[in-house]
Formats: structure tokens, sequence, C-alpha cells
């Protein structure tokens, strides 16, 4: 009986340290083969080329046959999805993950979280995509709200998922607005697809999160966008870290990831519809949501580690102690760019001049139009060429899939269809010179108050009746 028991009981044991150390029994079957297990957000898409698009390509799998075709170990490649960064932390603080990616706030938290322990403290290698402005995070409300601007939110419920870059940007803007966040509001630390539903049936007055969550409710039908995040006008961006034990057994998995990483760049770069596409079938997300962010004058997609980010970075460290008792983390020495250096020489590219570009990289205006049945999208100058394009397709007996405008304020890519247009009469100097109104868009009613104020002869009018007044 003994003898009986203490079999059984031994590989419980074992199963448990396994557990422990982050491993698993199939560790142990090769000598010769490496595990690297990668944490993403399919649904967080400015994390795609460190996530969803990444293992959509399979460029991660392909640079590592490489150096196992090249005489080095087998690698197993394991790819861990969640809704948010902090499961991701969770995960990494036990040793369970070795490579993850998440948003500005997020970070601070892994950072923070794991530089406790050595095996599981994290550096912040690279980042997946940046908005200068910070409208990657914004606050929706239902289609029938009576809110017209952030401030009419005082005293009541919103959801958001507390610690996410959505919950940052909340804090943030309420203050901005005279709201103490902590008080003036209850904030109701919601998962983003409960807190969706909690908006839909009414049990908060708003929801504050990162992307695609407000661009794929609005798209829906089920909210509409009240703050955009760009009018904070601070960088908010996503971004990948890496545990540095983990790395410094395996420098080679860490300089095949930032490698593959690049070559997702560039492809979404290089052809963002059909990256598009890619992500929407890997999320489940609509692809003209994903498009939306995706698509040219959306996110900008660079891996670089641009000053101006980190200096946003060490501004948000305050977030840190208004949410909890968070360890101190010193930006500089949880920042390195060395690995990515590495890579960009390895690829023949100047990283300095890639720090150095601020442009987005995706070409494009921003203003497109893709209609249904069509391959391609078609795009215009600007938001006016886009109601023309439109009415030119609609007359044709064409409808639109999708139609995209940059807010004329802020700069942020948004649906034209929910938009909020301006109809301007006072565009020129000169009555001579205006013999046609200027349509103009705006993401938030607030936005377009704001300009109205500027330009009193403008009025707000619906996107049908903009399409159908615009002159070619």
């Amino acid at each position: 009986m003994k003898h009986t028991a203490l079999k059984s009981v031994v590989p419980l044991a074992l199963i448990a340290s396994l557990a422990l150390a982050g491993c698993s029994l199939e560790d142990t079957g090769s000598a010769d083969s490496v595990r690297v297990v990668v944490g993403y957000q399919s649904k967080t898409i400015n994390t795609v080329t460190a996530g969803t698009l990444l293992k959509a390509q399979g460029y991660l799998e392909q640079r590592l046959q490489q150096l196992t075709d090249d005489g080095g170990p087998k690698y197993q490649v394991e790819w861990q999805d969640y809704d948010t960064g902090a499961p991701i932390t969770a995960q990494m603080v036990a040793e369970k993950i070795d490579i993850g990616s998440m948003g500005d706030y997020p970070l601070l938290i892994n950072g923070s979280r794991t530089q406790a322990n050595e095996r599981s403290k994290t550096e912040f290698v690279s980042v997946t995509g940046y908005n200068p402005k910070g409208a990657l995070n914004m606050v929706v409300v239902a289609p029938n709200s009576p809110a017209r601007q952030l401030s009419d939110l005082a005293g009541q419920k919103v959801s958001a998922s507390v610690g996410s870059a959505g919950h940052g940007t909340l804090v943030q803007a309420l203050s901005r607005n005279g709201i103490d966040p902590a008080n003036g509001v209850e904030v109701l630390n919601q998962q983003p697809q409960v807190g969706a539903s909690a908006l839909e049936s009414g049990q908060v007055a708003a929801l504050s999160q990162f992307v695609a969550w407000p661009g794929l409710l609005v798209f829906q039908d089920k909210a509409k966008l009240l703050y955009d995040g760009a009018e904070l006008n601070v960088p908010t961006f996503h971004g990948v870290v890496a545990r540095e034990d983990y790395t410094a057994q395996h420098p080679e998995v860490l300089d095949a990831f930032l490698q593959a990483q690049a070559d997702a760049t560039e492809f979404i770069h290089e052809k963002p519809l059909e990256a598009a596409q890619l992500v929407a079938d890997g999320s489940g997300l609509p692809p003209e949501v994903v498009y939306l962010y995706n698509g040219p004058g959306g996110t900008s997609f660079d891996t670089t580690l641009k000053p101006s980010l980190i200096e946003a970075f060490k501004g948000d460290v305050q977030y840190l102690k208004s949410i909890g008792d968070f360890a101190e983390l010193n930006i500089d020495t949880f920042v390195n760019d060395e690995p990515l250096q590495k890579v960009f020489a390895e690829r023949g590219d100047d990283y300095a001049a890639a720090v150095a570009e601020t442009g987005n990289l995706t070409t494009g205006s921003g203003n497109e139009l893709w209609l249904d049945g069509a391959d391609t999208t078609q795009p215009v100058e600007n938001p006016t060429a886009l109601l023309s394009a439109v009415k030119t397709a609609r007359t044709a007996g064409k409808t639109e899939r999708a139609a995209y405008v940059l807010d004329a304020e802020l700069g942020t890519r948004w649906f034209a269809d929910k938009a909020v247009w301006v109809k301007d009469t006072e565009t020129g100097a000169e009555p001579a010179e205006r013999p046609k109104a200027q349509f103009v868009p705006f993401t938030t009613e607030a936005a377009a108050q704001r300009y109205l104020t500027q330009h009193p002869g403008g009025t707000i009018v619906g996107y049908d009746q903009a399409v159908a007044e615009v002159r070619p």
C-alpha cells in the first residue's frame, strides 16, 4: 500500500513543481526543445504586430525555424489570448508567460508587479502601435444618452477595466474636466465585454475602453462617442514586455520575436486592408472595425521606443499611485531598446532615423471609401471629397461597406456615418471665394460645438443630408 501511494504522489508533486516553474510535462519530453509562451490580446488591435497578425502570418515560427535549420534546437510557440493586459501580467509574475503585449498603463503595472522577483522581472523592449494625441482610448455612451460632454457623467456609473489604458485615459480626462476620478463618478471595474453589456442594459452611463471596443460598439449602433482620448493630446501606445530571466537564457528567441514583429509591421504598412482582414479572422471583430484602426490615418505602427512616448510614459507613473499600492518603477531601467537596435542593425535599417520619424507609415490620407463587394478601397483627398464619392457611388446604385474620415480638430480616424458633420458656408475670406459649402467632420458633438463657436455660420447636419447636399 505504501509503495502504491508513493507512485501516485510523486507525479502530482512533479506536476505541481512544473506548474510553479511555468512549465509543463511536455517541456521535459525533449532536451533540445525550447518553449516560448506569448501572451497577447486578439481584440486589442494596436498590438496585432505582436499578436493576432503575427500569429496569423506565422512570422515568429518561421524565424525560429530558421534557427533550428541552422543547427539550433527546436522551438515550441504557445499563444495565450486574453481580454486585457492584467492577466498577462499575472501570468508573467507566475513565470508562465515569457513575452507579452499590452497598453501603456498596463505596461506600468507589469513593470511594477514583476520587478520583485528576478525570475519574473520584465523589460519594455518595443512598441507595437501608438497615437501621438491619445486617440486609442475613448468614452462611449448609449445612443439615446442625453450626455453631450464628459462633465455630464458627474455622479454616474462608468464601466472601465481598472488598470487598463482605457481606465488611465478616463482618470486623466475626468481630472481635466474638473471631476474627481475617485469620487466624482462611480467606476465599475469590468472586463470590456461585461462593460459593453452593462452599457447596453443601462446599468452604467458610460464605458471607457481601449480599441477596438469604442469603435466596435459605435459600429454596431450600440453606442455613440462622447469623449475622444485625443483631446488629452498625450501620446498613448501599446508595447511588448519580456521576462529578463527567460531572454537571458534564450536571447535568440527575443531576437526572433522582434524580427518577426518587424516583419508584421512591414506587412501592415504595405497591405493594410489585407492585414485588417487577417486580424478580423483571428479576432472575430468585423473587418470594418479593424480597418478603422489598422488602416491609413489610424494607428501608427512603429516598433521604436521614441523619446516622446517614453516621456509620456513617465508622466503616467502617477496613475499607479492613484489606483493602489504599487512598487516604484524606474522607467529608464525598465525600457531597454538594445535588443531592438540589434534587430534594426541585422536588417540593415537605421534605428536613429526610425526613432526620429513621427509620421504614420501606413500610406494614405485616412479619408477612404470601402464599397460593398469591392476588393480594394477608394482613398480620397478630404472629407468633402469623400461625401462626393459616396454620392457618386449611391447614384450608380452602389452601397458603402464603410467610409472613413479624419476628425477636423484632432485628426482621429472615424466612421463617416457616425461622425458629427458641420456644413460650413464661411470657409473663404470673401463671399466670392466660397461658392459652395465645405463639410467638416468631428468625432464628437462637443468637438463640433467648439468649431461652431469659431464658425457661427456653420450648422450641424446628418451624414445622409451631407451626402445629398455636397456639390462635386
